[in-house]
């Protein structure tokens, strides 16, 4: 008998040690059903799944895990206060560094990130730090739980350009120092790429984000919307005339670029920046909503980024048979591998090694196809990822009636070319420093997307702490 209870035990203990080498499963809509919906498609952890999927952190002493963070937020912190069930606790340990948890959990590329660097994950699957940030960040809004406003402010004012990623981080951090903070946003509604770039499936706006930016808000924050910095009013009149001592460019990365081929500017060709801010910003996926949009029926996202899958997966649920059309294979996809496997779970269709060569147009001048030729790789271009190359007589045609162009964002010069002593590279993004956000001009400081191109919300809010940082040294010493 105790032979076999011996056996009966190891066997446990084995089940045990591999169970926790394998994450947690976290919910999901059915793939037919959320193609045909706007709602969120992963449902999060229960307290339960939580707090098991928190056990399984070995709570390293020189967390590796913290390096690939861009706030660098204390995981092993905060994922031990979900193991013990002290949520409140859990939340007040991301405030210290992250205005928005619960919207970096669902959008942040983690794998690539602190869970690439996880230990657990050498010998088995990495924790899902990111699931459980967003557990975190959820329990705290639907609990009512608000970051502590500053007792005073120092007198200081700073005015933030933007209210994304970038900017509402700035802001919040430095109004956590007791400044003066007030943003000017040039559109309606605050959150940047969060509400206009982002679909409601993968980020709800009126519960997640407009929650966390309520939070930003709460520490005393000011908002100012339908602002133009450049238009409305120039960085160097907010400086000299509205007395700011400080200015944080975080302004993004609005421009869409084109490929330059024959047939883009016809009807029904979209750059994704237009489409998704038409379904997201406007809620055109909303039929009691009057915003137009041209759904189509069969529709071509050409790029293979994170805002084409978006835009992909926007066009399906809007109806149409939608295909994603990439010059390289999937091995080189920048899109986050969750949503390559979304996308098509759901039923998007990839044409890879797949490069086009002119939309074709009908005599009323509205998209009916595009021409295309198949590549095949060669060898690593600058980026470091191998160069496509065409393949000769390889040309045929998509029958289409939309086209949606997913090739990246570039800064709007607007706010550069009225702004005197400000340096921009070949780009058109502003120069700044990578540690301090400081620019060629006195008291500005920039950071994201307006410096860098187009990137992730992570390191945009990495580069607002960042400036933060630097403007409260800039003007301790000033």
């Amino acid at each position: 008998m105790v032979a076999v209870a011996a056996v009966t035990t190891h066997k446990y203990r084995l089940e045990k040690v591999m169970d926790v080498l394998k994450r947690v499963p976290v919910s999901e809509q059915d793939p037919k059903e959320r193609a045909t919906n706007f709602k969120e498609v992963c449902l999060g952890y229960t307290l339960e799944e939580a707090k098991e999927e928190a056990s399984r952190c070995i709570k390293c002493k020189n967390a590796k895990c913290i390096t690939g963070c861009p706030v660098s937020i204390d995981i092993p912190g905060f994922i031990m206060q979900v193991e013990e069930g002290n949520l409140e606790e859990a939340a007040k340990v991301i405030s210290k560094y992250s205005a928005l948890p619960a919207v970096c959990g669902r959008v942040c590329p983690q794998e690539t990130q602190c869970e690439e660097r996880c230990i657990r994950g050498i010998k088995g699957e990495p924790v899902s730090i990111g699931k459980l940030e967003r557990f975190v960040g959820d329990w705290a809004r639907e609990h009512n739980i608000k970051p502590e406003a500053p007792k005073s402010t120092n007198g200081k004012k700073v005015a933030v350009i933007g209210a994304g990623p970038a900017g509402l981080t700035c802001a919040g951090d430095l109004a956590k120092l007791g400044y003066d903070v007030t943003i000017f946003e040039a559109l309606h509604e605050p959150g940047g790429v969060l509400v206009y770039g982002i679909p409601e499936f993968r980020l709800p706006k009126e519960t997640v984000v407009k929650s966390e930016i309520d939070n930003v808000l709460a520490l005393g924050v000011k908002l100012e919307t339908n602002v133009l910095i450049g238009k409305s009013v120039t960085i160097d009149e907010l400086m000299e005339e509205e007395g700011f001592d400080a200015v944080f460019i975080g302004s993004g990365a609005g421009l869409p670029n084109f490929m330059g081929i024959p047939g883009e500017n016809a009807n029904g060709v979209f750059s994704a920046n237009e489409y998704l801010t038409r379904s997201n910003l406007m809620k055109a996926f909303d039929s009691s909503y009057d915003t137009p949009i041209a759904a189509g029926t069969k529709v071509a996202v050409v790029g293979g980024g994170n805002v084409a899958m978006d835009a992909a997966r926007t066009a399906l649920r809007l109806g149409a048979t939608v295909y994603i059309v990439y010059r390289r294979s999937e091995a080189e996809l920048p899109a986050r591998v969750e949503e390559v496997h979304h996308a098509k779970e759901e039923g998007i269709i990839f044409k890879l090694l797949t490069n086009p060569k002119e939309i074709l147009v009908d005599d009323n001048g509205w998209v009916k196809g595009m021409t295309c030729v198949q590549m095949e790789l060669g060898e690593p271009d600058a980026s470091g990822r191998r160069r496509p190359i065409e393949k000769q007589g390889s040309e045929f045609e998509l029958e289409l009636d939309t086209v949606i162009m997913a090739l990246g964002t570039s800064p709007n010069p607007v706010i550069a070319s009225t702004t005197k002593g400000l340096e921009t590279n070949k780009h058109k993004c502003v120069i700044a420093d990578e540690e301090t956000g400081k620019t060629s001009k006195e008291g500005v400081f920039a950071g994201g997307d307006v410096v860098s191109g187009a990137a992730t919300v992570i390191l945009a809010m990495g580069a607002g702490k960042a400036a933060a940082k630097g403007i409260d040294e800039y003007l301790q010493n000033k």
